[in-house]
């Protein structure tokens, strides 16, 4: 129950249906900004989202002081299910909102009571500030420098490939505080406010003719120092954190098509195309169709064990394992929509959404492979981390970072 109490499996159930049954009337659901800068949340979706909260169904693994019931995943589970069986959104933040879930962990508690209820309620959009021109795939090499004057930090760089921070409140900021310790040991990590003189957003245009990412140049911004997550100079464990939970959430699931046709309800989208397109009956397309099934359903079960072995404040390179079936999934459902289409996948534009869905998917399929660290990042994680093979030499390791060649 919201005061603490142990309650049994069956009497849970009932109680989360009898509130849902109360409050939940259905929502519109959030759209693409115009001009492809992003997602939005409506105000009812906000309101929503503050009922939640407030009945402490939004993160029930957490503890009763911070919004939860203190539930066990399994009872955790059981909420999630009934809340999906109505299509109701808002609960299971504990496992999916990556920016809460990293407060709450490491957070200083003036920063955290002020932010941690913003976050679980949507009242503050958020953008992650890691990859710059000369760190992408290897982050320990960031050359933000972030410097201590009084009770704030002024912060100067640049960053690159920063989706949704033209309309981001904050952004989870790495920065260099320590040039003379070597790469890893000199990072901290910030809640920096991006609307201020000293943050410039530049949109970068996508093969996909959208915009979502962004550069970021960055001149003496302040960032207070009560925004530092984690011990100064102990950034490089609150972002593998961070990274967890991004690995999780794309792990898990990923945009679908963007043409507004209907996918059919409670069929696999790859069936209803195939029938649609009367080819349903060929043995090869049925052979493909049921490949990206079976990888969609081992995916959904290895994340589910990722996600259960997942304690608050840790990292888990098993999340890699789901990062990178997904981006697997995409580029193949891509693959098998444009051959269920045959030459109509040649097509393209408002009349003929099907062939715009399969393009646009086949494209967009290259978000997963290189956002939340890239595929091949994702192979080395796996092989080091999870498979116990050597690691990689990394001569520049223990060297103090402003001794580092190219800096």
């Amino acid at each position: 129950m919201a005061d603490g109490t142990i309650i049994a499996d069956e009497a849970l159930r009932e109680e989360v249906r009898a509130w849902l049954a109360d409050n939940w009337k259905g929502l519109e659901r959030s759209r693409p900004t115009p001009g492809g800068a992003g997602w939005t949340t409506t105000p009812e979706h906000r309101d929503w989202l503050a009922k939640v909260v407030e009945a402490r169904w939004a993160v029930p693994r957490w503890p009763i002081e911070w919004f939860g019931r203190g539930l066990s995943d399994a009872q955790a589970r059981i909420v999630e299910r009934e809340f999906a069986a109505v299509g109701a959104p808002g609960t299971g933040q504990d496992r999916s909102n990556l920016w809460a879930n990293t407060a709450l962990a490491f957070a200083t508690p003036t920063f955290k009571a002020k932010i941690v209820p913003l976050l679980l309620r949507s009242e503050v959009a958020m953008c992650l500030l890691y990859s710059e021109p000369g760190a992408g795939s290897d982050l320990a090499g960031v050359r933000t420098r972030a410097d201590r004057q009084g009770d704030h930090f002024v912060v100067n760089g640049q960053k690159v490939w920063t989706s949704g921070a033209a309309t981001a409140d904050y952004g989870m900021l790495i920065a260099r505080t320590d040039w003379d310790a070597p790469k890893h040991s000199g990072i901290s990590f910030f809640f920096l406010p991006m609307k201020q003189p000293g943050v410039e957003v530049r949109p970068l245009r996508q093969i996909t003719d959208e915009s979502h990412f962004n550069e970021v140049f960055i001149t003496d911004a302040v960032v207070p120092a009560e925004n530092l997550l984690g011990p100064l100079n102990g950034g490089w464990r609150v972002l593998q954190t961070a990274l967890a939970y991004e690995r999780s959430v794309m792990g898990e699931g990923a945009r679908g098509p963007r043409s507004g046709v209907r996918e059919s309800v409670g069929e696999e989208p790859l069936i209803a195309l195939a029938r649609e397109a009367g080819v349903l009956s060929d043995p090869l397309i049925r052979q493909e169709i049921a490949k990206v099934i079976a990888w969609k359903r081992l995916n959904a079960l290895n994340t589910a064990r990722a996600k259960a072995d997942l304690g608050q404040g840790t990292s888990s390179p098993v999340m890699s394992l789901g990062k990178l079936a997904m981006s697997r999934i995409l580029h193949e459902e891509a693959r098998v929509r444009t051959l269920i289409l045959g030459p109509e996948s040649l097509l393209e534009g408002p009349n003929h959404p099907r062939a715009e869905d399969a393009n646009f998917l086949t494209l967009n399929a290259y978000f997963t492979s290189i956002g939340g660290g890239t595929d091949q990042i994702q192979r080395n994680i796996i092989g080091e981390r999870v498979l116990g093979l050597p690691k990689e030499p990394e001569v520049d390791r223990d060297v103090p970072f402003r001794q580092v060649r190219g800096n």
